[in-house]
Order: C-alpha cells, then sequence, then structure tokens
C-alpha cells in the first residue's frame, strides 16, 4: 500500500505502468449535445489533453461511444504529438450498436475495434474494455464477447483486457448492492478481465465481493484498476448544480442513477462544510481531498478524471499536493463515510414514502 501514497508510475497489467492521475474524455460526448463539437470547443479540449500530458498524465481514457468516435479522434492528434511520451489509450466497447441487432452481436465488435483503431491511427490499443454489462436476453452474447476480445488479444491487437466494475447508484438498498456485486462476480469469473474500469468516488455505495472491497478482491486476483469520477461530476467540490448527477447510458440499468434528494445534497453539504473547517477553504482543496481519497486507495489502481476546461486540468494536477497522512486520511473517510449515510437515509426515507402512496 506504501505506492499508493505516492505518484510514481502504477503497474496496472500487461506491462502497462500508468501516471496515478490520468483523463477521461467523456465530456466529448457532452459537447457534442451542446454545442455540435464546434471547432472551438475542440481546441479547449485538445489544450486540457496537452497541458494533462505535459503535467505527467500517460493513461488516457476514451470510448467509441465519447462524441461517436470524436473523442477518439482527438486522442489521435494528441498520439501523434507526444509519439515519444509512452502514452497509454484505453478505450471501451458496447454501447455502440450500430445496424447489428446487440452492441456485442456476432463480430460487431470486432467491427467497432477496427473502427477504434482507424480512429487512434494504431496498431495496437492498450486497454479494451467491456462497456457494458448488457450482454442480450439470458445473456446470449456474451461467450462470443469474451472469444471476441480474447482473439484481440491473442492476434496482438490489444495488450490488457477491461471489463465494466460494480457501481451502483448513490443510495442504493443493501438488496441492489448485493444484486449489482453477484452480477459483476458472475461476469468476472467468465471474462478474468486484467483491469476493472470502474466509476468510483467518495460517494459510491460500498459494494462486498466475497467479503472484501474492490481493492482487496481486485489486488488478490492480481487484476488492475481504473477509477473515473473521481470528482463525483462535481458533487464532491461543491461546484456541481443540485440536479447535476452522472449521466449513463440506457443500457446501464446496474449502474442506473437516482435523483438526489434535498436531504442527501444537505448531507453533502454538511460533510464538504466539515472538511473546509478542518482543511481550511482556499481554492483547490475539496478537489484534493477527493482525488487523494481515490489515489491512496491501492497501488494497483490509476484514477482518471474528466474536464472541459484546460483550468479544470491544471488545478486537478497541481492540487494535490503532498498525501494525506494517515490520520488526515481516515478523518477524510470518516466525513465520506457520514455522507455516504445521510444519502442511504434519505434514499430509504423516499422509498417508505414512495410505498404509501
Amino acid at each position: 500500500m506504501t505506492g499508493a501514497y505516492t505518484l510514481t508510475p502504477r503497474h496496472l497489467g500487461r506491462g502497462l505502468w500508468a501516471h496515478p492521475l490520468g483523463v477521461n474524455t467523456g465530456s466529448v460526448g457532452l459537447t457534442d449535445e451542446r454545442d455540435s463539437g464546434t471547432s472551438a470547443n475542440e481546441g479547449c479540449l485538445l489544450d486540457g489533453l496537452r497541458c494533462a500530458v505535459e503535467l505527467g498524465a500517460n493513461l488516457l481514457d476514451t470510448s467509441d461511444s465519447y462524441g461517436a468516435g470524436r473523442a477518439e479522434r482527438m486522442l489521435e492528434r494528441i498520439l501523434r504529438e507526444y509519439r515519444n511520451e509512452g502514452l497509454i489509450v484505453s478505450s471501451k466497447v458496447g454501447r455502440i450498436r450500430g445496424s447489428a441487432p446487440h452492441a456485442y452481436a456476432d463480430r460487431n465488435i470486432h467491427r467497432q475495434f477496427q473502427q477504434t483503431r482507424d480512429n487512434l491511427y494504431v496498431d495496437e490499443v492498450d486497454i479494451y474494455t467491456l462497456d457494458s454489462w448488457d450482454f442480450g436476453l439470458q445473456d446470449r452474447y456474451l461467450g462470443g464477447a469474451i472469444d471476441q476480445v480474447r482473439t484481440l488479444q491473442q492476434l496482438g491487437d490489444i495488450k490488457a483486457i477491461g471489463m465494466r466494475g460494480p457501481y451502483i447508484h448513490y443510495g442504493a438498498t443493501p438488496v441492489e448492492r448485493s444484486a449489482c456485486a453477484e452480477r459483476f462476480l458472475y461476469l468476472f469469473r467468465l471474462i478474468k478481465p486484467d483491469i476493472i474500469w470502474t466509476r468510483f468516488n467518495a460517494l459510491t455505495s460500498v459494494i462486498s465481493l466475497e467479503g472484501e472491497d474492490l481493492f482487496g478482491f481486485t489486488a488478490r486476483h492480481n487484476v488492475g484498476v481504473i477509477l473515473a469520477a473521481p470528482l463525483a461530476h462535481g458533487l464532491l467540490t461543491g461546484k456541481a448544480l443540485p440536479s447535476a448527477m452522472p449521466r449513463l447510458g440506457p443500457l446501464d440499468a446496474a449502474a442506473s442513477t437516482r435523483a438526489l434528494a434535498p436531504q442527501a445534497l444537505d448531507a453533502i453539504a454538511a460533510g464538504l462544510h466539515a472538511l473546509r473547517d478542518h482543511f481550511g477553504d482556499t481554492p483547490g482543496v475539496l478537489t484534493r481531498l477527493a482525488l487523494r481519497s481515490c489515489l491512496q486507495k491501492a497501488d494497483h489502481a490509476a484514477t482518471v478524471v474528466g474536464f472541459t476546461r484546460e483550468d479544470q486540468v491544471t488545478e486537478n494536477f497541481r492540487c494535490l499536493g503532498p498525501p494525506l497522512t494517515p490520520a488526515e486520511l481516515a478523518l477524510v473517510d470518516e466525513v465520506y463515510a457520514q455522507i455516504r449515510t445521510g444519502i442511504e437515509e434519505s434514499t430509504e426515507r423516499q422509498g417508505a414514502r414512495r410505498a404509501k402512496v
């Protein structure tokens, strides 16, 4: 665990060594809807990517579904500009069906992979993740999907096979968390991934995997971890609007989200106030605590953070400072646990009220 306190490269598996903090390009998909991908917006995103690489990031996380491939094409420019920097590209498949009956049907993964490789203009993709747990009715496409990614790996087209990790909406009930864990473990045993990609932050519902948390489980199985959404889309930095919630695809039923109740938002605000009281209210302090909380979880895990502007990238990387001491980390974990309890209690109250209607 000592390595988790430093910012030295971490081994994710298959010879891939990543800087602990990387970047996620999911905002490309969101900005497409807002401004149709204007050149000015694309320039901001490219500048943010360049800034991240200049500040040490080498893990660049994308997907064929981010901006319908535009994020991958943007990364191609960065890979070309920094061809000697040892950049690691993580992409995903499983959201785009095209003309196939299902995103994982027949040879659709091979077709999507070829498009991803063309978009990135690379011979080999470092990490290729099955991005959805939906494998069709009664998992009819699961076996074929596993065969397709295994074939790509055997041919040397991808280095590491990734799998979506166990994530469920904030304030999930114990029954929902148990069902999520059961589904994950079933798929994990069949897919046998090299790396787990998952949304994870201080508000994430705790899910037990064979009596362990995600980090103990993956360490025991020698599987690397990539953590996304560490800032909870701004909720942990006090910058998000009350209505701000993760935006997930329609197939991601296991990771569906619910709007946070006012009591849950109050619990978040109280927790952030407590952290400010202890650590001060200097710019970036809440961002630092949220990122450090993820970065110091395990030395086989890296974190990727999203952005829309270059100044966000600068803050995310430059606010990290020294590691949190064990005492500081314990205090932060305690406050975050109190926030999760408040969210769970508000969810239970919402459920009770619905049951009475």
